[in-house]
């Protein structure tokens, strides 16, 4: 995943640097780039001149690349925050925007047939991640909806005011809907007798050719062949999202564990890359802001232990309160911009105990609420997480 391990300080961040464990300002710090592909040795012999500077001087150098990367290939290569088995993983974290991750969890756990992987080996084979539009076929959005699909299957899922195939959050859980009617559909079809096979392959022919012609073939008919192999092939890249599913994000998300830190919810920011508003910077928004007057009560939103409350230079006034753990992983909510706090170090708080007043200290262009989600380390969207109707 695109979002390195960073998890909350107890420390005072008075300097504004970023330090072990704190993140900085309303955005996490950008990964360094990945590395290109080895590219083919060029095919081809060349004669024999004897030894000249190339091989004097570069060729030295190659062989201990060539050693090196020879070790990292047999010992498992650099530290990755996925499981070493997870190589698949290692893909999918590097084409995935971290603010899908909640969302692909979500929409899966509507119903049992889908898996987060599932959703995201669909969203790659339609798009490729990309947001373009198709003018032939109508298709807008990571998921290739069209108007009347849309129309059919849209929502404002992230509460932003706008539904729309083009706001990515809306285009999975849209995604995640129509899946789910279709594998309902195949489940009665199958336990009627009428067709066999893998739930899963007969979902994803549904999608590719209708549920009729499912139906007529009584299994999974040859016009869906090629869709479902490409989906399929694509499938181990996003396995990992499956395995982090139990207890994490798609846990989450389907309990809404949290409690509006501010009512109402009204999101002026969310969680996503975006260029910060004072600094020009393009990277990660860590959290969501939240619209609120100033001196508006900020509350705990689950109970937990405050580990941070200090004034800090990009997040102004700044609470940070430790949830404990969610099957063995942690939970970490925060608050910042605050104009004043009403918590301290060590103290044992429980949802709905007032922590601080809404503000605009640190880097901020006025009154609001940066609230932060830190699950096992990692920034989350905060929205799955929290209670609707706030």
């Amino acid at each position: 995943m695109n979002d390195e391990r960073l998890i909350v300080t107890q420390a005072s961040e008075d300097t504004g640097e970023e330090r072990q464990r704190q993140p900085g300002p309303d955005g996490q710090p950008e990964p360094a780039p990945a590395p290109a592909p080895e590219q083919q040795a060029r095919a081809g012999k060349r004669r024999r001149r004897g030894p000249g500077p190339f091989t004097l001087l570069v060729l030295p150098g190659l062989v201990t690349v060539t050693g090196v990367a020879t070790f990292l290939t047999l010992t498992g290569g650099l530290p990755s925050p996925w499981p070493e088995d997870s190589g698949a993983g290692q893909t999918a974290a590097a084409v995935i925007d971290p603010s899908y991750v909640p969302w692909l969890r979500k929409a899966a756990s509507a119903c049992t047939v889908l898996e987060p992987s599932v959703l995201a080996a669909q969203i790659d084979q339609l798009s490729g991640w990309t947001d373009d539009t198709d003018d032939l076929s109508g298709q807008k959005g990571i998921a290739a909806f069209t108007d009347s699909e849309w129309r059919t299957w849209g929502k404002d899922d992230d509460g932003n005011g706008n539904s729309s195939p083009r706001d990515p959050a809306d285009a999975i859980m849209a995604l995640g809907r129509r899946d789910c009617s279709l594998a309902g559909k195949m489940t009665d079809l199958r336990t009627e007798g009428r067709v066999s096979g893998d739930l899963v392959d007969l979902t994803l022919a549904a999608y590719a050719s209708g549920p009729d012609a499912v139906t007529q073939a009584g299994r999974v008919p040859p016009a869906a062949k090629t869709y479902l192999a490409e989906v399929k092939a694509l499938l181990p890249r996003y396995e990992a999202l499956d395995r982090d599913d139990s207890g994490d994000g798609a846990g989450a998300a389907a309990g809404a564990l949290l409690s509006p830190p501010v009512t109402p919810l009204t999101i002026t920011s969310p969680f996503g890359s975006r260029e910060h508003p004072l600094t020009g910077v393009t990277k990660l928004h860590t959290g969501v802001d939240f619209a609120a007057p100033q001196g508006a009560p900020a509350v705990a939103a689950r109970e937990g232990r405050v580990v941070f409350a200090a004034p800090t230079t990009a997040y102004g006034n700044r609470v940070v309160i430790d949830h404990g753990t969610l099957e063995g992983k942690r939970l970490e909510t925060t608050y910042s911009h605050l104009s004043s706090l009403e918590a301290a170090v060590g103290q044992t708080v429980e949802a709905g105990t007032l922590i601080g007043r809404v503000g605009s200290t640190g880097l901020s262009t006025g009154p609001h609420l940066h609230f932060e989600v830190v699950f096992d380390g990692y920034y989350a969207d905060p929205r799955p997480w929290l209670v609707a109707g706030g």
